[in-house]
């Protein structure tokens, strides 16, 4: 018997606080092994496919140290016999980049995730840290 949704997001949960001391492997464990599976962070580009995934998950947790998991904030959730998808502010702490001290962060966080032979798998992570309004000039380059 696989594990209920509910359980999967609870564990995926617990494995971004794991993220956030700079350990990738756990949350990226959550990824299906399909080729068209997708991870969009602030860290750089789109990644596609179970390489390049696992590459820019890596890049991305090398970027947090001594961090963990504040809360998990829902905002919407939709539920179907094979998809179903997340959409939450993330809170946690971590020493980022050269930073010395413990700083909070939030991102804006949308997971989606199919039902597949072994349980339920992450197709696709978009995270960044829009979670206020933002100037019209903040979509351009800089």
């Amino acid at each position: 018997m696989t594990e209920d949704l509910e359980q999967i997001i609870e564990r995926y949960h617990n494995a971004l606080s794991e993220f956030m001391t700079g350990n990738p492997r756990p949350a990226v464990a959550f990824f299906s092994g399909r080729d068209d599976i997708t991870l969009a962070n602030p860290f750089g580009p789109i990644a596609r496919g179970p390489n390049q995934v696992h590459v820019a998950a890596e890049r991305a947790a090398m970027n947090y140290r001594g961090g963990r998991a504040i809360a998990f904030e829902p905002f919407a959730k939709c539920v179907t016999h094979d998809l179903a998808y997340l959409v939450e502010v993330e809170r946690y702490e971590a020493k980022v980049g050269h930073r010395g001290a413990l700083t909070p962060l939030a991102l804006r966080v949308t997971s989606i995730f199919s039902r597949e032979a072994d349980g339920w798998k992450l197709l696709h992570r978009h995270a960044d840290p829009i979670t206020t309004v933002q100037s019209p000039e903040s979509v351009l380059p800089r």
